[in-house]
């Protein structure tokens, strides 16, 4: 049986549990030694140590098959979809959606195909909100650069950008150059709320599925597909 919660998050989990632990403790012994009302106060470490277990799970998911799908890369909801060129990420016509995740949202990344990782550029910057979609530019992020092969063998760049949000501070990316990765593996966490952000070449791009507001679910939304 696959664990519940991420490895990303084990020393979170762990610092929370002791600490959690430690305030339920003397807690208990103010509610003993000084008054019961003491004991109310248990239910704030209890709430912490629950939020942070939930915000750290990990469910299974079984990723669509099919040639040319494009998957969701995190759970969140579609903030903007978006015309790039080549002074994108990508270099090169493309679209690029954007994915925000609220810190109820499971956090960890997938990948949107079967790809290979060219490199994973990391950049400081700001923590503006990430609901905006200039956040990708201007916020300290994480640029995953891919490269997939259509059905004629030609290998087109794919672009998954980790952006880091208002209350996110750090970003874990869990690639290296060169490591060839599946559709729906995954590829790392924002932690706590953040953006995503996926660029699509216009080759790799026959039909957008998703749109504005719409809710997304990593390892399987399907957000475009080729026509492939």
């Amino acid at each position: 049986m696959k664990p519940i919660f991420t490895h990303y998050g084990r020393r979170e989990i762990l610092l929370c549990s002791t600490v959690c632990a430690s305030a339920c403790f003397a807690l208990a012994a103010a509610a003993r030694g000084i008054h019961p009302l003491w004991a109310i106060g248990l239910v704030v470490p209890g709430t912490l140590w629950a939020w942070v277990l939930w915000f750290f799970r990990d469910p299974q998911r079984d990723t669509p098959q099919g040639k040319g799908l494009l998957i969701a890369p995190a759970d969140g909801v579609v903030t903007d979809i978006t015309q790039v060129g080549d002074r994108s990420p990508l270099g090169c016509d493309g679209v690029k959606i954007g994915i925000f995740m609220s810190v109820f949202d499971v956090h960890v990344n997938r990948s949107p195909a079967e790809a290979r990782v060219v490199k994973v550029e990391h950049v400081e910057g700001l923590f503006l909100d990430a609901r905006d979609e200039n956040a990708g530019e201007k916020n300290e992020s994480a640029t995953i650069h891919l490269t997939i092969e259509n059905d004629k063998g030609e290998s087109l760049p794919l672009v998954v950008r980790q952006v880091a949000g208002l209350i996110a501070r750090r970003i874990v990316t869990d690639l290296q150059p060169g490591q060839h990765i599946q559709r729906g593996e995954r590829i790392g966490m924002i932690k706590f709320g953040s953006r995503l952000e996926i660029f699509v070449p216009t080759q790799l791009v026959h039909k957008v599925l998703v749109a504005p507001g719409q809710k997304t679910r990593a390892g399987l939304t399907v957000l475009a597909t080729s026509g492939e």
